[in-house]
């Protein structure tokens, strides 16, 4: 489809249609004509300024410099959609880990247990071992559990199939079960890819945990557990998981080969904090009189939720002072923390300390940890 396309063929803009090819698990032929389409319609918008739209035909030298590049295919690339997941719900992230502020070490960590298998399978196999295939990340609400998911996504260039779990529960008979197994099947005609269930407690609560239709609940669990199992014998898929509330999730489900791999998200430390900042306000005319180090000390115990807040609200309250304000000054900021406050408070995180604890002591397999879980 890309024949007769005047593709650049030197230099950093260059097309890698071999590149291309690894980037477009479960697409079609009429998947691969629409991206074509749509990445020479990218690069025809970057030539714009040059033609007279009054004009009837595109002038012929405009059309001798016209050259499809790289980047038009990428951008193509968030839009076009692969009929292999097209009817479950998809997203095509875009976030980067240089996105996300502090949390060296939980990037780190899902780099190693999501990106790695992904992108360097034959290293695995090389040295004898077996990825984990469920990821459970944790943590209070607004610390980027999310974020974290969409991220790893576009690091492993993988397909990204993102689920709710609410969305997923169905009062109709089997049709949650139905659901589960959908998810699933796509995933494998679409692998690599990478399945995130958000809110996985909403999917799988704790069995006898008063959450109500025993029965449904069973069946639900019952087929996760199914499918969970199935990957064993899978290549390229990796389910991770989140969840503000671990301590509600079924015990069946943090076994090994499930949601074995456990993340914990803490609140950000000062250094990730005063990057979170960095991040809101880089976009941000900042006065002189803004010091992002008295930020950072006044937001302690605050997640990248809370501090997303306050640069939002700082603004706000600059443009009410003045719709043509210029700069965003330090009052700005002291008037915005009278409207927010962190949503993590330091009991909070002591219990997901000690949750973060007992789930770890659970990954080296101390028979003893889960039994005192939930």
């Amino acid at each position: 489809h890309s024949r007769g396309m005047p593709l650049t063929e030197e230099g950093i803009n260059s097309v890698d249609l071999q590149q291309l090819a690894k980037t477009t698990h479960g697409f079609v032929g009429a998947d691969l004509q629409a991206l074509c389409r749509e990445a020479a319609m990218k690069a025809l918008r970057r030539y714009l300024p040059q033609i007279n739209l009054e004009d009837e035909e595109i002038p012929q030298d405009v059309l001798d410099k016209l050259e499809v590049h790289n980047g038009d295919f990428l951008e193509a690339l968030r839009e076009i959609q692969p009929s292999a997941v097209r009817e479950v719900f998809v997203e095509v992230p875009n976030v980067k880990w240089t996105d996300i502020g502090g949390l060296d070490e939980v990037k780190q960590e899902l780099v190693e247990v999501v990106e790695w298998p992904l992108k360097r399978p034959e290293s695995f196999k090389r040295i004898g071992i077996t990825p984990p295939k469920g990821v459970l990340i944790f943590g209070p609400p607004g610390c980027g559990k999310t974020l974290l998911a969409r991220a790893v996504a576009t690091e492993s260039e993988a397909n990204f199939i993102s689920v709710k779990g609410p969305e997923l529960i169905s009062k109709w008979v089997g049709e949650s079960e139905k659901a589960v197994r959908e998810v699933f099947r796509k995933a494998r005609t679409a692998a690599p890819s990478i399945i995130f269930f958000d809110e996985i407690d909403a999917i799988a609560p704790l069995r006898g945990g008063g959450t109500g239709d025993f029965h449904h609940t069973e069946r639900v669990i019952s087929q996760l557990l199914t499918e969970m199992d199935g990957l064993e014998t899978m290549k390229d898929i990796v389910v991770i998981a989140a969840t503000n509330r671990p301590e509600h999730i079924d015990k069946a489900l943090l076994r090994t080969g499930r949601f074995d791999r456990f993340v914990y998200v803490n609140a950000p430390d000062a250094g990730g904090r005063k990057a979170i900042f960095e991040i809101y306000t880089q976009e941000m005319p900042l006065d002189g009189d803004v010091d992002l180090d008295r930020l950072v000390e006044m937001t302690e115990n605050y997640v990248g939720g809370d501090i997303e807040a306050v640069c939002r609200e700082a603004g706000m309250r600059a443009l009410r002072e003045a719709p043509d304000i210029q700069m965003v000054s330090w009052r700005h900021f002291e008037e915005a923390f009278k409207g927010t406050h962190s949503s993590v408070t330091k009991e909070m995180l002591e219990r997901y300390s000690k949750l973060d604890e007992t789930l770890r002591r659970a990954t080296e397999r101390d028979p003893t940890a889960l039994a005192h879980y939930g």
